[in-house]
C-alpha cells in the first residue's frame, strides 16, 4: 500500500453562530453528524454537553436560547474549510441515566425552504433550467444552472413541494442539486465535478473501504417510448453504452459487460410521456447514465476532509487494479465524537471496473 503524508490538524470542528465564532460550543461538542447527498438538502446534528457551573451553581448551561435558537444561522468548519451552513430547525434534550445531559440541535441548509412550500402549477414552453431559475427566484435565491435539455411543452408540478419537483426535474435532465452561499446550483455531474480529485490511499488517509461491482441492475440498452400529440406519431428513442464513454477512465462499463456476460439486457420506460423525440432521447440517456453509474459502488471512511462532498471526485489507490482509480462522491457524512474524533464517511460510484 502506498504511503501518504497526512498533515496533523485539530479534529475538533469550528462552530460559528450568526457569523460569530463559538469556541465554548466547540469545546462542549460531544458529537457531530453532517449528511449530504447529490440530490440536495444537507442536514446537521450537533450534541453538546449541557451541565456545569452557571451563575456559580451547577445547572443546565445551554438552555438559555440566546444562541442556540430556532432559525439562527450555524456554520461548521474543519479548520478553515466550511462543511455546512444552514439554520437551526429543531432543538432536543437528552437526559441519560447516570450520564451528563445534552442539548441537541438539528439544522438544514436553505433547501429546507423549498421543502416547506407545496404548489400545483404548470410551466409551459420552458426547459428544466428555466424551471430551476423560477424556483430559485421564488425563494430569494440566486441560480447557477449548467444543464442542457429540451424545451418542454408543459411541465406540471402537482401538489409537490418545490424541492421534490426540482429533484424530479434534476433527475430527468441528468443533473445534481445543491446550495452554496444562498445560490441554488443545478448542473450535470461532469460540470459539477471540476477541480483536482481528492487523493485517498488505503493504509493512510483512506481508513477503510468496501466496494462491489454488480451487474444485477445493469441494462445494455434503455428505450423511452411515448406519443407525439402534435405529429400523431409514436415516439421511440434509445440509449446504449456509448453515453458513458467519457466517464469510463479506461475501465469496462457494466452496460457493456452485461451484454457480454449475460446476453442482451434491454429495458423500456413507457410511463414518462415525452412530448417529442428529443425529449425522449434526453430521458433515455439520462436514465441509462444513472443506471450505469451504479455499477461500481463503494463505501469508505477517510481522514476528515471538507473537499469530500457530493459531486467531488476522489482518486483511490492501494486497492488493486480492479478498484483503483477515480470515483464520484454521491453521499457524505462528516462525523465527530469523543471516541474516534473527526472522520469523513462517504459513498462513491462509477460506471466501470478496472482492467486486470
Amino acid at each position: 500500500m502506498p504511503e501518504v503524508s497526512v498533515p496533523l490538524q485539530s479534529s475538533r470542528p469550528v462552530i460559528e453562530i450568526d457569523g460569530q465564532s463559538a469556541d465554548d460550543l466547540a469545546a462542549a461538542l460531544n458529537e457531530l453528524r453532517i449528511e449530504e447527498r447529490s440530490d440536495g438538502l444537507a442536514h446537521c446534528e450537533l450534541a453538546f454537553g449541557n451541565w456545569g457551573l452557571r451563575n456559580g451553581v451547577n445547572d443546565y448551561t445551554l438552555f438559555t436560547r440566546d444562541r442556540l435558537e430556532f432559525g439562527k444561522r450555524i456554520e461548521i468548519k474543519l479548520t478553515d474549510q466550511r462543511i455546512f451552513a444552514g439554520r437551526i430547525m429543531a432543538i432536543a434534550g437528552r437526559f441519560p441515566h447516570g450520564g451528563i445531559p445534552e442539548i441537541v440541535v438539528f439544522a438544514d441548509d436553505r433547501l429546507q425552504d423549498l421543502r416547506m412550500q407545496r404548489r400545483t402549477r404548470c410551466f409551459e414552453q420552458q426547459s428544466d433550467a428555466d424551471v430551476a431559475r423560477t424556483i430559485a427566484s421564488d425563494h430569494g435565491l440566486q441560480a447557477a444552472v449548467d444543464l442542457p435539455g429540451p424545451t418542454h411543452a408543459v411541465l406540471a408540478q402537482v401538489n409537490q413541494s418545490d424541492l421534490a419537483f426540482l429533484r424530479e426535474r434534476a433527475i430527468a435532465a441528468g443533473g445534481e442539486l445543491w446550495i452554496e452561499n444562498d445560490t441554488l446550483h443545478l448542473a450535470t455531474r461532469p460540470a459539477r465535478a471540476g477541480g483536482t480529485p481528492v487523493a485517498l490511499a488505503y493504509g493512510s488517509n483512506l481508513l477503510g473501504f468496501e466496494v462491489r461491482a454488480d451487474l444485477a441492475l445493469q441494462r445494455s440498452r434503455l428505450t423511452v417510448s411515448g406519443w407525439n400529440p402534435k405529429d400523431k406519431q409514436a415516439i421511440k428513442e434509445s440509449a446504449e453504452a456509448a453515453v458513458l464513454g467519457s466517464e469510463l477512465d479506461g475501465g469496462e462499463s457494466g452496460v457493456a459487460l452485461v451484454a457480454r456476460a449475460l446476453g442482451e439486457r434491454a429495458d423500456t420506460v413507457a410511463h414518462l410521456n415525452p412530448s417529442d423525440a428529443s425529449e425522449a432521447r434526453a430521458i433515455a440517456e439520462s436514465w441509462l447514465r444513472q443506471i450505469g453509474r451504479r455499477f461500481v459502488v463503494g463505501r469508505g471512511k477517510a481522514s476528515p476532509d471538507a473537499r469530500i462532498r457530493p459531486g467531488a471526485k476522489v482518486d483511490l489507490s492501494g486497492l488493486g487494479p480492479l478498484f483503483n482509480g477515480k470515483y464520484t462522491v454521491c453521499e457524505v457524512c462528516h462525523r465527530f465524537d469523543l471516541v474516534e474524533g473527526a472522520r469523513s464517511e462517504f459513498t462513491v460510484e462509477r460506471p466501470a471496473i478496472g482492467r486486470p
